[in-house]
């Protein structure tokens, strides 16, 4: 439990007894600070990523009077990078998505026979110094985490704070926090650790940190109660990520959505509208790219009553879809709606070829509706390199062949297949499989769910096989 401390505490304790000052001035006193860390990884590559946990937290701070800053160590515009670096700044892409700066660093021991580079994706650990010190001294820091096996840019992000500014409380949210909490709260170096969603702990933080209530909070139950995410404290905003939902009704055997999230919620459609129109028409923003992890489902009353709006209101964007969206809600009317509005990139979770593996992975699609869906989307207007159909590789029991096979299939249907290299991931119906296939040590060190290294892979499905599946999937149609 921390209590407000020293003797400026008591002052203000004071003022509120006495009328002179009134709760939202005194909370408006305490500065937070926001924290998106560095990535440590083989490789890393920018699909439309934004803090949007860290910056929902932002805005609803915000609006119970906390002054807000955030330093993001993966920003790519960092004004600094080019003179700090003497390197050209990361390649971008007009619709948003690009390279982050890369710095070789050593592997950490966990890795240390893997034969390839190791890196720190972001800004420069100085550039992150400067900041904190430029900064106001905040009274807490919240830091939020991604993939479990990114963890070592979460603990030297926390070092840095720890030396720099010391003595104020550090709290740790995020995928890596919820999934490994137990590694968190022994490594970390955390004052406090937060599972799940972060806004259903920040009363019980603040009230444990400072003794504050909140005057205003979001009902979980209710996104539309939640305010836009706070994304004016970013450097720069070439695109602004929307969510339309949380959580997913599908509980595919690879897939922590359900651990993340509190249960599956949606949006009111035109609300997700009025939001994409205020940053269109406010700010410019023409690209939007979609974060939920199922945006076609119950597609008759929500993601298409959205994209008539979109058209009905004549806003000029273009949308983004990298999680993944599920094939079997694609017919021949959404195909064209979808083409219409401005989807340009989308993906979608095939996953496998194999009937049985898509049995046992959740059911959620098979080969003759890919084949149809596939069909709908190229006579709606879309080029086949524009329909990319993740194919799972690295699966506990699964042949490179299989593999293969899905490749050859996915082609057939004249659609991209795209390679997503199988993370095992704690808590999901997968995982004791995966711990009995992997040679590595996955439930005591998260660096062994990296992706890079296959970690399921069976001694049969060799690297060699690996590189020729990557080569193959990436010819051109």
């Amino acid at each position: 439990m921390y209590q407000m401390r020293g003797k400026t505490s008591i002052y203000f304790k004071i003022l509120l007894i006495l009328g002179r000052a009134s709760y939202t001035q005194i909370i408006m006193r305490r500065k937070i600070l926001l924290i998106n860390p560095w990535i440590h990884d083989f490789t890393a590559y920018d699909l439309w990523a934004k803090p949007m946990g860290l910056l929902y937290l932002a805005s609803t701070l915000r609006k119970n009077g906390y002054d807000i800053n955030l330093i993001d160590c993966l920003d790519p515009f960092h004004p600094d990078l080019e003179r700090e670096t003497g390197t050209k700044a990361p390649k971008r892409l007009p619709s948003g998505r690009g390279s982050f700066f890369k710095e070789s660093i050593p592997k950490p021991e966990a890795l240390k026979d893997f034969p390839r580079r190791y890196g720190r994706y972001g800004i420069t650990p100085r550039m992150f110094e400067n900041e904190l010190l430029r900064a106001k001294k905040p009274d807490a820091i919240f830091v939020t985490s991604m993939m479990t096996y990114w963890y070592p840019g979460v603990f030297e992000t926390i070092d840095i704070l720890r030396r720099v500014i010391p003595k104020v409380p550090i709290v740790l949210g995020g995928n890596y926090a919820t999934l490994c909490k137990d590694h968190a709260a022994r490594h970390s170096g955390a004052d406090i650790i937060v599972k799940g969603e972060g806004e259903k702990a920040l009363p019980g933080i603040l009230k444990d940190l400072f003794s504050d209530d909140l005057q205003f909070l979001p009902d979980k139950d209710d996104l539309d109660s939640y305010p836009y995410p706070a994304f004016e404290l970013l450097s720069h905003m070439e695109h602004v990520p929307v969510m339309t939902s949380r959580g997913c009704p599908f509980r595919c055997s690879y897939c922590a959505s359900h651990r993340l999230n509190d249960g599956f919620r949606t949006r009111d459609p035109i609300r997700v509208v009025d939001e994409i129109e205020f940053w269109n028409r406010k700010l410019g923003i023409v690209n939007f790219p979609f974060y939920d992890d199922a945006l076609l489902v119950d597609r008759e009353r929500h993601v298409i009553p959205m994209l008539e709006e979109v058209l009905k209101r004549g806003l000029d964007c273009v949308f983004h879809c990298p999680n993944g969206l599920h094939l079997r809600e694609i017919d021949a009317p959404l195909s064209k709606l979808m083409f219409r509005a401005g989807f340009r990139t989308i993906r979608f979770g095939f996953e496998t070829a194999s009937t049985r593996r898509q049995n046992d992975t959740g059911g959620k699609i098979t080969n003759e509706e890919t084949k149809a869906a596939v069909a709908y989307l190229l006579e709606a207007g879309y080029n086949g390199n524009d329909i990319g159909m993740y194919i799972l590789c690295g699966l506990p029991d699964q042949s490179a062949s299989e593999v293969r096979d899905s490749i050859n299939f996915i082609r057939s249907c004249g659609a991209k297949p795209v390679i997503a290299e199988f993370s095992p991931i704690p808590g999901t119906p997968i995982w004791e499989k995966a711990v009995k296939a992997s040679p590595y040590d996955i439930e005591e060190e998260p660096l062994y769910h990296n992706n890079t290294l296959l970690p399921c892979r069976g001694k049969d499905f060799t690297y060699e096989m690996y590189r020729e599946l990557i080569n193959m999937a990436r010819k051109p149609l």
